[in-house]
């Protein structure tokens, strides 16, 4: 099974494209090191202060998948530097 998550973040603290691309970094990086976990930035690229990611987990298991993904929104939503406007979810 695979889990997609495409989440939408706003970044109000960032004043230019290389503080955006830091503050992605460094939770793209943490993401796939905790959680062995696909992520990409898909949408807005070019914008300051907004951003959208897509996380995938694929498993045989629909649990594991559901605590994977469910964990990856919980670290995304402890990052101080963002805050996550919407999520949509998707099982393929």
């Amino acid at each position: 099974m695979i889990y997609y998550a495409e989440v939408e973040v706003f970044l109000y603290e960032c004043h230019s494209l290389k503080d955006k691309r830091s503050i992605l970094l460094k939770l793209k990086n943490r993401l796939r090191k905790e959680l062995n976990i696909a992520v990409a930035e898909i949408d807005y690229q070019n914008l300051w202060q907004r951003a959208k990611l897509a996380v995938v987990t694929v498993s045989d298991s629909k649990v594991i998948n559901e605590k994977v993904l469910q964990q990856s929104l919980s670290l995304i939503d402890s990052f101080p530097e963002l805050e996550r406007a919407a999520t949509n979810l998707e099982v393929r």
